[in-house]
């Protein structure tokens, strides 16, 4: 069994004041009432300042559309996820029993909600130095990677809606599948006549985007790198 304490301690490079907050920060709902949504809840808000407050000071003369491109894709389900599976959560998330079976701790939304839960309990425990050290640590990378701000599909199929005439494309989600912990959405993509697509993800956002880009690949208006 893992000692949570140390793992804290290694791995967040914090000394806990209240271990509490971090045993409540990696309890999955199916393990208790004491579980981590209400601080996920609150860690979504504080990545959200402290990455809005990193790309104002990485990119000072970068327009609000393109810094909010990078905004999005940094805070996103994905990057959270991909943040918890390299910090090694899973062995130290709690789970139930239906949710252990279903092998809920490799879940990309657990991982991220978890994430999430943590930069919370950094911000309760110690404040918000504290919770942007963690941040700037673990994305560091992620940001540099980004080089030019990233457009994302919706937006590009926006566009390319405006520049033919067409009317705005319209999203519908078509089925929704999967356990609560793990979800996975199937939405449709459609510019009136012109074409439809279909895109899956384990979000309506993720689904919407993978949708908008499969479409703008059909009708030609973006070419593959």
């Amino acid at each position: 069994m893992i000692d949570l304490r140390r793992w804290v301690e290694h791995r967040l490079q914090h000394r806990p004041n209240d271990m509490a907050l971090f045993e409540q920060a990696v309890t999955h709902p199916s393990a208790g009432a004491m579980n981590y949504q209400r601080l996920e809840f609150l860690g979504d808000r504080v990545l959200g300042l402290v990455m809005a407050e990193w790309l104002s000071e990485l990119f000072p003369r970068e327009q609000e559309g393109k810094l909010s491109h990078r905004f999005t894709q940094l805070v996103s389900r994905e990057y959270c996820g991909a943040v918890g599976a390299e910090l090694g959560l899973a062995e130290v998330i709690k789970l139930g029993k239906q949710a252990r079976e279903d092998r809920a701790a490799r879940s990309e939304n657990v991982l991220g909600d978890v994430v999430e839960a943590l930069i919370a309990a950094l911000y309760l425990d110690a404040g918000l130095e504290q919770a942007r050290q963690f941040i700037r640590r673990w994305w560091q990378s992620r940001v540099e990677a980004q080089g030019q701000a990233p457009r994302h599909p919706k937006s590009l199929l926006h566009e390319w809606a405006e520049g033919q005439r067409r009317k705005a494309p319209v999203y519908t989600v078509v089925d929704r599948s999967g356990p609560e912990h793990a979800p996975r959405f199937t939405v449709t993509a459609s510019v009136g006549s012109a074409g439809e697509a279909t895109g899956t993800g384990s979000s309506k956002r993720e689904a919407e985007s993978e949708a908008a880009l499969t479409l703008l690949r059909q009708l030609g208006a973006l070419q593959d790198d």
